[in-house]
């Protein structure tokens, strides 16, 4: 489908994702795809109970979906409720989709928060890129945003693309140690800066490669004082 696919909530976590997810789908005239799973944790049920959850999963996707049209400028705006984990069907979606946006606490217990959290699950899994937005609450607009940092030292060349192209969309420079090489040529109106910020970054980019599923990426989604992008490399 070639689209922006945000996992939500409800939560003032989700909230942030959503925003951030907005800001992708406005800048690459996407449409934006509003995720929200639920199911009975409590065995076997009576239809009725089932279904007074079902419904307050419902008003909360409702909720999720016209705070986006609300606030958006354009966007087209689908939604989806699922039934079973929710970490599941944004992996499945994945596929199809131009990037993945989930909201995360940012817990700093890394194994329950790799091995337990939706965001790090989807993150260690989704054949598409994925930004884990972290904290609560609406995303701060800053008067001078700071640059789009490339973590790896040697990036796959996907890894590199996409922070190129965050870089060329947002109108922001690119900070990096490593040499991006031949694919900047594609993108001459970017400005990048070798070395270490001097600034608080944007976004954090780091790649997933497949000899180390998760590798540093885990940490920076954990750690990083700003959204991180974590980016699949492309199958052999």
């Amino acid at each position: 489908m070639n689209d922006i696919v945000l996992g939500y909530d409800g939560s003032d976590f989700s909230m942030q994702a959503l925003d951030w997810a907005l800001d992708e789908a406005e800048l690459r005239h996407l449409p934006l795809s509003v995720v929200h799973a639920w199911q009975w944790p409590y065995g076997e049920a009576e239809e009725e109970a089932k279904a007074h959850l079902r419904k307050a999963a419902d008003h909360v996707l409702w909720h999720g979906a016209e705070c986006a049209r609300s606030t958006s400028s354009g966007v087209q705006v689908e939604s989806e409720l699922y039934e079973g984990p929710a970490a599941q069907r944004l992996v499945e979606l994945s596929g199809s989709a131009s990037l993945i946006v989930v909201g995360s606490r940012g817990l700093s217990a890394l194994p329950r928060a790799v091995v337990g959290s939706v965001a790090g699950y989807v993150a260690a899994h989704a054949d598409c890129p994925v930004i884990v937005v972290r904290g609560p609450g609406p995303l701060p607009k800053a008067t001078r945003p700071g640059p789009i940092v490339l973590a790896d030292d040697k990036p796959h060349e996907a890894a590199a693309e996409f922070a190129l192209i965050q870089a060329a969309l947002r109108q922001l420079p690119l900070a990096t140690s490593a040499d991006v090489g031949e694919p900047a040529a594609h993108h001459p109106q970017v400005c990048i800066q070798q070395g270490e910020p001097h600034e608080p970054p944007t976004l954090v980019v780091v790649g997933r490669k497949s000899s180390a599923p998760f590798g540093i990426a885990s940490f920076l989604s954990q750690h990083a004082p700003c959204p991180v992008a974590i980016v699949p490399e492309p199958p052999a």
